[in-house]
């Protein structure tokens, strides 16, 4: 370390002692005294220079603060930067020699100078002996700072078609060195760059900055990245450096011009007609796909003058787009001639190289395109494609109201329809065009616009093949006249009679104005005008758009027919009438309605319903076997207590040897069924045992079950049996048992009174009488049987048994009109059966 002390002695009293001398003692001794007095100690001060990063050792004493006047009773004290300000702890000092440490090493670039105050204290007191002073510590620079680049990476990208000179990479290059000395001076300098061409170079702006440049053109093509190494180094002892890199990616650019795949092109467009993408451009482009220098932009340079074409560029595969946008007629061009270019949407970008002046690019390739124009039937023309007219509404028809002027250059020979005659009130001539009304044209029509318009298209159609249709639309307008009277917009109101006693209806008139509103009402009804002014009057101050109605009285709730009449402001009138409607509204504004009727079930109830269906449904399927055959035959049903079931009958068990019973039809005029022992004379039947003719004319006298059976259009039957397995005679035949069952169904009666035992002894006294005169049957002549053409059945008799006749069927008169309209379908099937009872 090098300190340099300067000693600076403050001999005052000298001084003053040779300036006595000078004086010739003039001064007297008093006068030395005083000055000896006010005399102060002063300081013996020193200026401290350390250098940076010394090694060592520490503490090291590095100057001595000293006082003229000192006394052993004083101490010497520091404050300031180091001591007790940051950085802490780097000096102190001796409190009683008054010299000065350092403990460690200090940096430069931290801190290049400290600022120390010190002073001199009474050790009894702590006060000052003398004023505060300062001396400062100043650090020496050395080379300990290579210069830095910021940043120490770049990567920016070039684009290819960049001009030769300053590129946009800098860099900022320092050094923490003491400022203008040759350890913060520097050289920057390109040490290597790969590849070599183009070659770069560097460029100061000021000390610090540097920037980048090249000289040349780079080429995509043959090179995509560049890398550039730079180096600062200082003139210091020794010298020291640092080091940057450059890394520069080249984004292509356009300098590759499109380019056609063809030279010419053709293509065939049908006349007057619009079509998009007729043809399609091809071209190649060496640059990078999808980017500005490589997306292509067509262009016409000759050809499309009247502007019939468009060119698009298709986003995907770069071609381009031909389309007709305006048809061409083929009378003025038969053949069109296109001259088409294409460049980029980047402008081309050409290196001048070592050339100095300016360089011009090429021109852009082009490229003939030939549309060949096919001839089509071309429509005729009308002169005008919209023509109005005007008439006034209701005129009378046949009118002449249009004549269209059509030309075509193509053909003469063309015929007119109508297109469009939504009301059909035209016809159009064929020949002429004409269009003439065929009836009234009426202007309120839902036809007729919102305008007064009614809208006619004619067409004229030649005979081309295909043929060709011109149009032509015909705008009628409609003047209006009073031909509508007013009418009500309701024909019925509401008056709350509890509320208000007046109703509004507006009114409405679809003719236009002056034919229409304001209205003027009165109350119509000449037969009953005195009854209607008594309950009814016409609101004046609703006139105009709306007739009000108020009631004179109070009226009874219910409807009224109030007949009005109406005029417009012309004085057409027409009557309506007003149904109103007088109640009792409550809090809305509207007649309550009725309150539907509704009925509640109980269960049980809902239960006793759903079980007389079932009921029903059976008895139905019963009744349609029994029905469905024309010959009825048993249907065995167990007995059940109760009437759960129509009828309990009695069923033959399994046949037995028994003998044919000769059972005749003697007058089969009268329908009179007689066996042995019965007779019958004028409408009366006999029996030939006098002990049981009463009681079966008695007990039966409408001949069901056993006895005598009248049916409509049939004979009458008389059927014997036994109860309870007992011996009995029967002259059932085949159909016999299901028709003596239909017909106690249909009389509905009950022979419980006949006693079982009564019949039982009848039975077996004929069955004697026949076996005591066989001879007498020997003697009987042959008689038509009941079922001629059919085998008489023969039952055994052990076998057969009655139905129980002690039941009671009046309940079958209750089963209703459905049962009873389902018996009389099977009745009229037996008759329709042709059953010989």
């Amino acid at each position: 370390m090098r300190m340099r002390t300067r000693s600076i002695s403050l001999l005052l009293l000298v001084a003053l002692a040779a300036l006595d001398r000078s004086h010739g003692g003039n001064h007297s001794s008093r006068a030395k005294r005083e000055l000896l007095v006010r005399s102060k100690r002063r300081w013996v001060l020193a200026t401290i220079e350390l250098t940076e990063e010394e090694p060592g050792p520490y503490p090291r004493i590095i100057t001595q603060m000293t006082n003229d006047k000192r006394e052993d009773n004083h101490e010497f004290r520091i404050r300031g930067t180091g001591v007790d300000e940051e950085p802490l702890g780097v000096f102190s000092i001796d409190k009683n020699t008054g010299f000065v440490s350092v403990h460690r090493s200090v940096d430069r670039e931290e801190h290049d100078l400290y600022h120390i105050k010190f002073t001199v204290v009474d050790k009894t007191t702590g006060v000052n002996v003398d004023e505060e002073l300062a001396f400062d510590v100043e650090i020496q620079d050395i080379n300990d700072n290579a210069p830095t680049f910021s940043p120490l990476h770049i990567e920016a990208d070039v684009k290819e078609n960049t001009p030769a000179g300053d590129l946009e990479v800098g860099f900022k290059v320092t050094d923490a060195d003491l400022d203008y000395s040759r350890n913060s001076s520097f050289d920057i300098s390109l040490t290597s760059q790969e590849p070599k061409v183009p070659k770069f170079g560097l460029k100061h702006t000021n000390g610090q900055l540097v920037q980048l440049t090249f000289e040349g053109c780079f080429d995509y093509d043959k090179m995509k990245k560049y890398e550039v190494i730079l180096t600062a180094k200082d003139h210091g002892t020794p010298p020291l450096s640092s080091t940057a890199v450059v890394t520069l990616n080249i984004v292509d650019s356009n300098t590759h011009p499109p380019t056609f795949k063809k030279n010419q092109y053709h293509a065939d467009v049908l006349e007057s007609t619009i079509k998009r993408d007729v043809l399609r451009l091809s071209v190649e482009d060496k640059d990078t796909p999808n980017t500005p220098g490589w997306r292509a932009r067509y262009f016409f340079i000759k050809g499309n003058e009247e502007e019939n074409y468009q060119l698009e560029t298709d986003p995907e595969t770069n071609e381009g787009i031909l389309s007709v946008v305006k048809g061409m007629d083929y009378e003025k061009t038969t053949l069109a001639h296109l001259q088409i270019g294409v460049e980029n949407e980047e402008p081309l970008f050409v290196c001048k190289g070592k050339s100095s002046g300016a360089v011009t690019p090429p021109p852009p390739h082009t490229v003939s395109v030939a549309i060949t124009v096919i001839d089509v039937n071309d429509p005729p023309q009308c002169e005008k494609r919209t023509a109005a007219l005007h008439v006034v509404e209701e005129e009378e028809p046949g009118k002449l109201l249009f004549t269209p002027k059509v030309h075509d250059p193509e053909s003469d020979n063309f015929r007119y329809v109508l297109i469009e005659d939504p009301a059909h009130w035209m016809t159009v001539d064929e020949e002429t065009g004409q269009i003439k009304s065929t009836q009234k044209m009426d202007r309120e029509s839902p036809f007729v616009d919102k305008d007064s318009v009614y809208k006619v298209t004619i067409g004229a159609v030649d005979d081309g093949k295909p043929p060709a249709t011109g149009t032509c639309t015909v705008l009628i307008h409609m003047a209006d006249i009073n031909d509508n009277t007013p009418k009500l917009v309701n024909k019925s109101a509401v008056m709350c009679g509890n509320k208000v006693n007046k109703v509004t209806v507006p009114v409405k008139d679809t003719d236009l104005h002056p034919y229409g509103g304001p209205f003027t009402f009165s109350l119509g009804g000449d037969d009953d005008a005195e009854s209607l002014k008594q309950r009814w009057k016409l609101d004046p101050a609703s006139a105009g758009e709306a007739v009000g109605l108020v009631s004179v009285k109070p009226l009874p709730y219910g409807n009224y027919s109030v007949p009005l009449v109406i005029q417009d402001q012309q004085g057409m009138s027409g009557p309506d009438t007003l149904e109103v409607i007088v109640c009792d509204c409550g809090e809305a504004d509207v007649c309550p309605g009725k309150v539907p009727i509704s009925i509640g079930l109980s269960a049980a109830a809902i239960g006793l319903v759903f079980a007389g269906l079932l009921l029903f449904l059976l008895l139905l399927l019963i009744l349609t076997c029994e029905c469905g055959r024309k010959a009825f035959s048993h249907i065995p049903i167990e007995p059940d207590e109760g009437n759960q079931t129509l009828i309990n009958y009695n069923q033959e068990a399994g046949a037995a040897a028994c003998a044919p019973l000769p059972m005749h039809l003697l007058n089969p005029k009268n329908g009179v069924i007689v066996t042995d022992g019965l007779t019958k004379d004028n409408g009366k039947i006999y029996n030939a045992d006098p002990a049981v003719e009463d009681s079966v004319d008695t007990y039966n006298p409408w001949g069901l079950g056993l006895g005598w059976s009248t049916l409509p259009g049939r004979g009458r039957r008389d059927t014997v049996g036994s109860f309870g397995g007992q011996d009995v005679y029967s002259t059932w035949m085949t159909k016999g048992s299901n028709s003596n069952r239909g017909g106690y169904l249909r009389h509905q009666q009950s022979l419980s009174v006949l006693s079982s035992q009564h019949i039982t002894n009848h039975i077996q006294r004929k069955l004697q009488e026949i076996d005591g005169n066989h001879d007498d049957h020997e003697a009987y002549q042959p008689r038509q049987f009941a079922d001629e053409g059919r085998s008489v059945g023969c039952q055994s008799l052990d076998q057969l048994s009655l139905i129980n006749l002690g039941d009671d069927l009046e309940f079958l008169n209750d089963l209703g009109p459905t049962f009873n309209k389902l018996g009389n379908i099977c009745h009229q099937a037996i008759q329709d059966g042709n059953v010989q009872m």
